[in-house]
């Protein structure tokens, strides 16, 4: 094939396979038989390697550089990567290790061969599912894995819950963000995530759904099986875009959890309805207000100027739903679910993976997140997590200076800079109301901690902790392997 010289089939059968130059008077010519009958190995038996044949016969167009081929030569690229050379890519490997020339279609049928070689094809994929299910339970304990088939035992819906992640998710906050990401793949359908969000601000992954589609019935079930394995109390809060299915699968599952939109979902409903962007930077200082008093003022602000975007914020979305002072739960400074979709952009590449190989591909992700994590939480020397102990230092700076009364045995007065805050070091609450949605000790808090002569460090929610980060990503996640 790299010489450009075709050949043509003189005889092939189950036994015996012989193939000759195209031009009927060259000697170049190859033929195989099988080692013994009963084999399916086949051994060169015969082989004249020169061609004498013009050199007119050349033909760049290969006819014997099928889309079959192609993905044989090609396949090995595909091995360990997501992506992989694309069809152009392909067009140019095949010029230049096979000296054919190909087309863009057969470029891209030979790349799908390959994906097919190296990952299996869509229809394997699903015979394979519940074996490797098994095997994920096996190889990870207290894994939960759910498949759900219709009515003539047909793949509909899938679910996917590492025992490491289920048993680290008692070292979270009890926020959980959800959404949804299109598939690409023959079959298409719509993968689903829930992620929760550990103590130095990552992703923290607890669950994976496969369904048809963004529908009630669909988020219902997925939701049910994620009700199993982080249950369903008063503390949690379930983050999500205000799409009718997911609020209503969610009303339908959760009957103590406190659902929350993501407000930069309502942001972007505010632009594209009413073309208000300048009243962006009023609506993020609402959403962000601590204190219901300056949320007030923000609202008043977006009230004079755009008085239907005040009524649809207030009326249609609701307040407790996308403002921080309004939540009736605890929602911390989780405000959007942008770092779940970030999450599915990380898996761009692998959304026209078969589900096996797309479930392989977060696994592998999975694993490899926590060996890092786990690496950089074992080194930490400090008390909290990377990013809480450097936002919580600058706090320390602002607290001097400040005085300082004390009202009673645990409740302090804190005077001085552009708010007064009372607070209660017991009850961990201050009038600024920062301490008590972020559970981080605030300037207030900090100044009443140094009057106390009490830690700071012990006002600290145990979730930001290098304590609960270490064993957050304690455990390991292992692969199936072929």
């Amino acid at each position: 094939m790299k010489g450009n010289f075709e050949f043509r089939t003189r005889k092939s059968n189950r036994s015996l396979w012989v193939i000759e130059c195209i031009d009927p008077n060259c000697s170049w010519r190859l033929r195989a038989s099988k080692i013994v009958p009963e084999s399916t190995k086949f051994v060169i038996r015969k082989y004249v390697g020169v061609h004498c044949c013009s050199l007119l016969n050349r033909n760049a167009n290969h006819h014997q550089a099928t889309y079959v081929v192609i993905g044989e030569q090609v396949a090995p690229q595909y091995v360990g990567v997501e992506k992989g050379p694309g069809p152009k890519g392909v067009q140019t490997f095949a010029r230049t290790k096979l000296g054919a020339q190909i087309s863009y279609y057969k470029a891209w049928r030979g790349r799908k061969h390959a994906h097919t070689l190296i990952r299996g094809s869509p229809e394997q994929s699903f015979h394979i599912l519940p074996s490797y299910f098994h095997m994920l339970e096996k190889l990870n304990p207290g894994t939960v894995t759910r498949i759900e088939v219709d009515g003539e035992s047909r793949f509909k819906y899938l679910f996917l819950a590492f025992g490491v992640a289920i048993r680290g998710f008692r070292y979270m906050r009890k926020v959980v963000r959800i959404d949804g990401t299109f598939l690409k793949g023959q079959y298409r359908g719509v993968l689903l995530v829930a992620t929760a969000q550990d103590g130095n601000g990552q992703c923290y992954p607890l669950a994976w759904g496969i369904v048809d589609s963004e529908n009630e019935d669909a988020w219902t079930w997925f939701l049910t099986q994620l009700k199993e394995v982080i249950g369903d109390t008063d503390e949690l809060a379930l983050i999500s875009d205000r799409a009718p299915s997911i609020k209503k699968a969610i009303s339908t599952v959760f009957e103590k959890a406190h659902h929350g939109a993501c407000a930069w979902h309502v942001a972007q409903n505010i632009k594209n309805k009413f073309k208000c962007a300048d009243i962006m930077g009023s609506y993020w200082s609402a959403v962000n207000a601590y204190r219901c008093e300056d949320f007030a003022g923000y609202m008043t602000e977006i009230s004079h100027r755009y008085p239907r975007v005040a009524e649809y914020l207030e009326n249609e979305v609701g307040f407790e739903k996308w403002s921080r002072c309004h939540y009736p739960g605890l929602r911390y400074n989780i405000t959007t679910t942008n770092m779940v979709e970030s999450l599915n952009s990380m898996l761009v590449n692998a959304r026209d993976f078969p589900y096996v190989a797309l479930l392989d591909v977060i696994q592998e992700k999975m694993s490899k997140w926590w060996n890092d994590r786990r690496i950089v939480a074992m080194a930490i020397t400090a008390p909290l997590t990377p990013s809480r102990e450097s936002e919580f230092r600058p706090r320390f700076a602002q607290s001097n200076g400040r005085h300082t009364l004390q009202l009673n045995p645990v409740t302090y007065h804190v005077k001085g800079g552009e708010l007064e805050g009372v607070v209660d070091i017991f009850n961990k609450t201050c009038t600024c109301k920062e301490f008590d949605i972020d559970k981080l000790p605030c300037v207030h808090a900090i100044a009443a901690a140094h009057h106390a002569q009490v830690s700071v460090y012990s006002l600290v929610s145990p979730y930001y902790t290098k304590e609960y980060y270490v064993l957050a990503y304690g455990e390991t996640i292992y692969p199936v392997g072929s």
